[in-house]
């Protein structure tokens, strides 16, 4: 079995490649390739990841590569997860929009506009890239924003599967709670990828007992913490919503702590500088502590399941990014959900969705519309395209904050826009 990873030499990939070590039964790696245009960072992540597969004994080769096409041939799966313009960019993400009021941040509002902007294009040529190189391989996408990713590359009729970490992050945290495995918790995830809900939290698998608000009376106080959102809310809603969704929830209040602070864009920056000087050192062979800041908890965990599920057969049901096909009924089939779903060779099949409340359908089919007009801007181009985005989104919407929130993406971003 043959992976590459687009994008490899990234501080993060550590953590992907310690979850293929420990986990080698599950997804028996024979190579394991590292792409990646940065052959400075290459090296060193490439190094580790050597030292890492040698420690844990697995028995799978390293290589690395600025050669995409050669990188990817062959493969069974290639994993996606590259950042367009770098932290630089991301900086500018998280800064511009604050000065019309809005919240900056890499997925969400304008900068979430602005990284689909820079990024679906290069997602797409890569594609088309690995369907010449490896016709049959699955594409698994992390790189943000998931959703708009996930939705370009199946638009474009490839073999694709979008993947976040908040589903596999909940279902750790609730599972310690419970004092259970995780692999007993299933969780009631629905939405839309960085905008979900956990309705239910299920013991024993989809149809088993309802935890929720058992979970909620005693360690709501615990979780309302970690989600920086009050503990009455989650008793008022019943239910636990994703951590993005205090940035609707709680939107002025983000607006006026991030102008307060530096950008976490410039922490994981200093973050990666250190990461990088470790990885330098050849005594180093585990992924280091100081990664678990760099964020993306668990993500190793469920890209080998998802990678394990598509290869192998397995019908295990995950938490992915896949084509909505019927199973929210208020959204078009084409739009891409984030829902639990059967994972078989054939691909996703999502697993029924009870009906939900206006609340949260309301605000699903509201960015579902952002979505299907950020991916026209990012395919397309064009001034008025991206206007018509920005407007359409629920932290946007007012004409005047459109018109300014499109010059600053604009000229931040004209070396990556081909339009302009």
């Amino acid at each position: 079995m043959k992976l590459a990873v687009v994008g490899g030499g990234s501080t993060y990939t550590p953590e992907l490649i310690d979850g293929f070590a420990r986990l080698r039964e599950t997804l028996p790696i024979e190579e394991l390739v590292l792409v990646d245009p940065a052959e400075d960072r290459l090296r060193l992540v490439g190094g580790l990841a050597r030292r890492i597969f040698a420690k844990q004994d697995h028995p799978g080769i390293v290589t690395t590569t600025s050669d995409l096409d050669a990188g990817v041939a062959g493969a069974d799966a290639v994993l996606l997860q590259l950042r367009v313009g770098g932290q630089a960019a991301r900086a500018q993400d998280e800064t511009w929009p604050l000065e019309c009021g809005c919240v900056g941040q890499e997925t969400t509002g304008a900068g979430g506009l602005a990284k689909a902007l820079r990024t679906v294009p290069v997602v797409l040529d890569i594609a088309e890239r690995v369907r010449r190189a490896a016709p049959d391989a699955w594409i698994i996408d992390f790189t943000n924003p998931v959703g708009i990713v996930t939705r370009a590359l199946l638009q474009a009729g490839h073999k694709a599967v979008g993947l976040c970490n908040v589903a596999i992050g909940f279902q750790r945290k609730f599972a310690s709670f419970l004092g259970v495995t995780p692999d007993q918790v299933h969780l009631d995830h629905v939405g839309l990828n960085h905008l979900t809900w956990e309705r239910g939290v299920r013991i024993g698998g989809p149809g088993g007992e309802d935890v929720l608000p058992k979970l909620l009376a005693a360690h709501g106080d615990a979780i309302a913490d970690d989600l920086h959102l009050p503990r009455t809310l989650l008793d008022r809603l019943g239910v636990v919503p994703s951590y993005y969704l205090r940035y609707f929830y709680a939107h002025d209040e983000v607006v006026r702590e991030l102008r307060s602070k530096p950008s976490r864009a410039a922490e994981v920056a200093a973050i990666e500088a250190e990461l990088l000087e470790m990885y330098g050192d050849e005594s180093l062979d585990e992924k280091p502590e100081l990664l678990s800041r760099r964020g993306g908890a668990y993500y190793s965990e469920a890209a080998v399941a998802l990678a394990s599920s598509l290869l192998r057969d397995t019908g295990d049901v995950q938490v992915v990014n896949t084509l909505n096909n019927g199973t929210l009924p208020f959204l078009p089939d084409d739009a891409v959900i984030e829902v639990p779903a059967t994972v078989d060779a054939s691909g996703t099949h999502p697993l029924p969705v009870a009906p939900l409340d206006p609340l949260y359908s309301g605000l699903i089919a509201n960015v579902t519309a952002y979505e299907d007009l950020a991916l026209t801007a990012a395919v397309h181009g064009g001034r008025d395209r991206v206007f018509k985005a920005l407007l359409s989104h629920p932290l946007i919407g007012q004409h005047e904050y459109a018109d300014a929130l499109t010059d600053r993406l604009i000229a931040h971003n004209r070396e990556h826009l081909a339009w302009i």
